[in-house]
């Protein structure tokens, strides 16, 4: 293309600035409906109550801005007298760049819908991860870029071609993080573990899961401090998930009542007071109900244990500290005797065939008791 002449008069000056004013046009239109326009849609969206318009407002952020200023470039260029090699390099260039924020808008709109309906009233569904996150957005850019490269003319084949040729090296020389990519997935798609479970494993880790990324899972244990985990050995190994097949979990506290106890009141007083908190306790599962059970006649005591039911594993822990302290003190306002080994600091005897076992109590003792 030849150097444009210097202009001599105003109309040569006006035909140059005219495709910046267009630019500029599309620019200052793009800024007003980002502006103005998607605030009053984004007002319109939350009188119908459907979160998926907030989605789609969300995903559109910034993108209208974008193709405004690609509309006002592309009108631009209809006023120039462009040679056809650089009018083709311009028009492929715009394509590009509409088809890729396309895509960026298809991936923000898929990753948005998954995660309102991922987890949407049902426990047995798996909110989002990273990691599905992730492979979602992997696939839409794939998949646009290809679009985008046949769309300028370049043909895919060969690109296939060495991709599935390179991928078995790569493969090779990615094993372990194949591996644990592969076991992400198959967390995610098992929903054994969710995010927000409390996980116990078998190697003595434990917390509350809060994100399965590409090679790792991520848990935050009671001291909130952060525990990552290869997918791998979660997939391979034994572990404990008191987030299923409900959250709620059971708790118990064990009681040794002194023989001389009566315990039928016993009984009585302790369901009275795990109802009471039951109902009360901001971290008990208020539709459970709990229950009592005598276990067996032990050495020093008649053995209990006392069921209540909390939400979830950390509130669990609430549960059992706040029953302790009222069992506590309303058994000590009844004056109900709870047993303990009054034959400590005694040596052990031991039996016929030499095993260890608890001295007998003497009359004195027992009288005392």
């Amino acid at each position: 293309m030849s150097a444009p002449a210097v202009p001599t008069n105003f109309l040569e000056v006006m035909q140059l600035l005219w495709p910046l004013a267009i630019v500029l046009l599309g620019v200052i239109g793009g800024v007003i409906f980002e502006r103005r326009a998607i605030v009053y849609l984004r007002a319109i969206a939350a009188k119908t109550g459907w979160p998926g318009y907030r989605i789609v407002l969300s995903s559109l952020r910034w993108m209208t801005l974008l193709w405004f200023i690609l509309a006002g470039f592309f009108c631009a260029s209809l006023t120039l007298k462009l040679d056809p090699p650089l009018r083709s390099l311009f028009d492929k260039t715009l394509l590009a760049l509409t088809l890729m924020s396309v895509t960026v808008v298809i991936a923000r709109l898929a990753v948005g819908f998954i995660e309102l309906y991922s987890g949407n009233k049902d426990d047995n569904t798996s909110p989002i991860t990273s990691l599905f996150e992730n492979l979602t957005k992997l696939a839409i850019f794939s998949l646009g870029v290809l679009i985008v490269i046949q769309s300028l003319g370049i043909s895919i084949t060969p690109l296939l071609t060495a991709l599935g040729v390179g991928g078995v090296s790569i493969g090779l020389a990615l094993q372990n993080t194949l591996a644990n990519l592969f076991s992400g997935l198959n967390i995610i798609l098992s929903k054994k573990v969710r995010p927000g479970d409390y996980l116990e494993l078998s190697t003595g880790e434990a917390g509350y899961v809060t994100d399965v990324e590409w090679r790792y899972t991520v848990i935050q244990d009671i001291r909130e401090s952060q525990i990552v985990i290869p997918n791998s050995k979660i997939v391979s190994s034994a572990f404990k998930n008191y987030g299923l097949p409900q959250k709620y979990l059971t708790v118990d506290v064990r009681l040794g009542f002194a023989y001389g106890v009566d315990l039928a009141a016993a009984e009585k007083i302790t369901i009275e007071v795990a109802r009471e908190l039951q109902t009360n306790c901001l971290h008990a599962s208020p539709e459970k109900a709990p229950f009592f059970l005598y276990e067996n006649f032990g050495y020093y005591s008649v053995d209990a244990r006392i069921f209540v039911h909390a939400k979830d594993y950390l509130a669990g822990l609430y549960m059992r500290h706040e029953l302790i302290k009222r069992l506590h003190a309303r058994y000590t306002l009844e004056d109900i005797e709870l047993a303990f080994p009054i034959a400590a600091g005694f040596p052990m005897e031991r039996d016929s065939s030499g095993l260890e076992v608890s001295p007998r109590l003497s009359e004195r003792n027992y009288d005392s008791r």
